[in-house]
């Protein structure tokens, strides 16, 4: 099918000794097309200085994702549907909690706004659409995906 890739990249400071666990977690992420959005570990989980603060992390990148994937599909589904949408804005949340001994994000909230052009459809019309782009939404059916790390020298 399609394979994707990110490059990650992090570079340790001259100034900072590494081994004391005081270095910067903060990098980017490089997408192809050029776009480079910088990166860090939550302050949540990596308090400050040692997280940057405004920078996307991990988490945050994982709860937009899902948002994403769900709005492109209902996007396609309206328009399948005949309708226009002129507006969509989604208040995502996650929430982490410890499961088994392993910190996991255990839930993600998805909480869409959607404004058309003209009538909207009933709500029975948009909970199908909402519901048939979960069930379509690669990364929603991937939350269980085997991670394989293969590091590279």
């Amino acid at each position: 099918m399609s394979s994707f890739g990110a490059e990650v990249i992090w570079t340790r400071s001259a100034t900072e000794k590494f081994t004391d666990r005081r270095y910067s977690r903060g990098h980017v992420w490089r997408f192809d097309g050029g776009v480079e959005i910088p990166a860090s570990s939550s302050p949540h989980v990596v308090p400050l200085p040692y997280s940057v603060e405004e920078n996307v992390d991990p988490e945050e990148a994982y709860v937009a994702a899902l948002s994403s994937c769900h709005m492109l599909f209902f996007l396609h589904f309206a328009s399948d549907s005949g309708l226009v949408v002129d507006r969509y804005v989604d208040a995502a949340t996650g929430e982490m909690a410890k499961i088994d001994g392993k910190t996991m994000i255990t839930k993600v909230a998805l909480k869409p706004s959607v404004t058309y052009l003209g009538n909207a459809p009933d709500a029975v019309l948009e909970a199908d659409l909402h519901h048939r782009a979960h069930e379509a939404c690669f990364l929603a059916n991937s939350v269980k995906t085997e991670i394989t790390v293969t590091p590279v020298s």
